[in-house]
């Protein structure tokens, strides 16, 4: 393995502990976030975040929690790690329930797990919002690609997509 393929693995590594460290400041941050989402003042976070809510495949249990999305038409696209559980929820074209923009909406979520895919998307993320070039440590060049296609593709296989489709208004 030449000197730059070791440095730009080490690059991608760096990013997936740096997620995974993040990961715990969720149990503080997610709830915060879901208040302000749910708050007169979502307009400063609900440009690219809103709530979803799941039922447990097996436990019926409703589970809230903000995720980052970016439009796609009438189609909401969600990222997340492989390593959370939530998605799983999701395998079967599920009904979902989304707060968006100050509205309750009710959908089909359905998680796909494709590595091409998830790789296309978070390409997608990281144009429409520049701040997750930062987040996840991976910078576009002026063309909007990646600077590190090696760190696209480790970051692409540890990452699902969900496709929420089908929104409408929820009934009063």
């Amino acid at each position: 393995m030449c000197l730059d393929s070791q440095s730009r693995m080490r690059s991608a590594s760096s990013a997936s502990r740096n997620i995974d460290s993040r990961m715990n400041w969720q149990k503080l941050y997610n709830p915060l976030v879901v208040w302000l989402v749910r708050s007169p003042l979502h307009n400063l976070v609900d440009k690219h975040i809103t709530l979803i809510t799941v039922t447990g495949r097996k436990s019926g249990k409703h589970y809230t929690l903000p995720v980052s999305y970016i439009r796609e038409g009438e189609t909401l696209l969600v990222i997340s790690q492989k390593n959370r559980t939530w998605w799983k929820n999701l395998r079967y074209d599920a009904s979902i329930t989304v707060f968006l923009q100050g509205h309750v909406l009710q959908g089909r979520g359905e998680a796909f797990s494709d590595t091409d895919m998830a790789a296309k998307i978070l390409l997608l993320i990281l144009q429409q919002v520049p701040a997750y070039q930062r987040l996840l440590h991976l910078p576009l060049d002026a063309n909007g690609q990646p600077e590190n296609p090696e760190v696209l593709t480790h970051l692409a296989q540890e990452h699902v997509i969900v496709r929420v489709r089908e929104l409408t208004a929820l009934a009063a």
